[in-house]
């Protein structure tokens, strides 16, 4: 049982049922916590030790090797079923939305600073220093994951069960949609029949069982010919 299954089993009853519905939101969230843990370790590390002067190049370095990691948990584990793409324009695609996540999650801090005016001298210090973390990091941080979830989702790994066919092949039998699959090829395979049939000016062998069985049924007696 992975970790994630392990966090469902043990979550209350009532949300139970939804948490296992939505197993792949609670293993990108979890993916969220693990790289933001790195992300703060290896910026601290390095502006308290070899980049003490040059803090936007540690905070640079420690986000670069944060979204590397992102991508790999996310891609081996949170969407580890999906897939269908190739994986140089997969990653290309990662890259470039979880750019744009981190312009949407620095627009609360904007709207913060720059319209609401919560910046000293207008307001206190402790008053900017709440703000900053309220607008930067829970609503700025929630604002990018629910857009990176939902493009990871819709573009970069698009394919439900793209990089597991047996799983694919399960899930279609399981849910009745091989019957439905065969009997719309079937009746795809007639369609073209009659009108091949049709442009050749023949009768299928159904329309001439069809016409067999109404004659069958007419009420008309039939006359024997034999004696």
């Amino acid at each position: 049982m992975s970790f994630a299954d392990a966090t469902i089993k043990r979550l209350p009853g009532p949300i139970r049922p939804y948490a296992e519905q939505h197993h792949e939101l609670i293993k990108f969230a979890i993916v969220g916590a693990t790289t933001f843990i790195i992300d703060s370790a290896i910026f601290f590390t390095l502006k308290l030790t070899i980049l003490e002067p040059k803090p936007v190049t540690a905070k640079i370095i420690a986000g670069i090797v944060a979204v590397i990691a992102s991508y790999i948990l996310n891609r081996e584990w949170s969407f580890r079923d999906r897939g269908g793409r190739e994986r140089h324009h997969e990653a290309l695609l990662f890259f470039g939305f979880s750019g744009v996540g981190v312009l949407l999650s620095m627009a609360p801090l904007y709207f913060s600073s720059y319209v609401l005016g919560l910046r000293v001298p207008e307001v206190s210090l402790t008053i900017e220093n709440i703000a900053d973390f309220v607008s930067a990091y829970i609503i700025g941080n929630l604002l990018q994951m629910a857009f990176r979830f939902w493009a990871f989702r819709r573009w970069v790994f698009p394919d439900e069960f793209g990089r597991n066919p047996d799983r694919a092949l399960e899930s279609t039998l399981t849910g009745g949609g091989f019957a439905e699959a065969m009997e719309d090829h079937l009746e795809h395979e007639h369609e073209r029949a009659v009108e091949r049939d049709r442009h050749a000016g023949t009768v299928t062998p159904m329309r001439r069982r069809n016409r067999s069985r109404r004659l069958d049924d007419s009420p008309e007696p039939r006359i024997s010919k034999t004696l």
